[in-house]
């Protein structure tokens, strides 16, 4: 059962190693809001068909949901803490880059 737990955690963060995806899920948690299709592709700058293939993908793991509203299919976060990863991912690597920082000074102040 662990091993099941491991892998599914794995899928999980899959479904956000990529840079257009982890876009998709900041964008939709922004307000909180629901967007259709043609604003991604406004916001995101990307082609359709690539988008589709990443909406899927983030619907698969059920970090998204989608709703159809008459001709436009609207997506939204179906878990904000999803966005909670990612704020934390944030807060490590701002992390990681002033360590950085500090150990570059140490060996250029010598």
């Amino acid at each position: 059962m662990e091993e099941q737990i491991v892998a599914l955690k794995s899928d999980f963060f899959k479904a956000l190693a990529h840079p257009t995806r982890v876009r998709i899920v900041e964008r939709l948690a922004k307000n909180n809001e629901e967007v259709c299709v043609c604003e991604l592709i406004e916001d995101l700058g990307v082609e359709q068909s690539n988008l589709s293939q990443h909406l899927s993908i983030l619907r698969k793991q059920q970090i998204i949901t989608s709703t159809k509203v008459g001709l436009k299919v609207m997506y939204r976060i179906k878990y904000p803490e999803a966005l909670t990863i990612l704020e934390n991912v944030a807060k490590i690597l701002a992390q990681q880059f002033k360590e950085g920082e500090a150990l570059m000074r140490h060996f250029t102040e010598r």
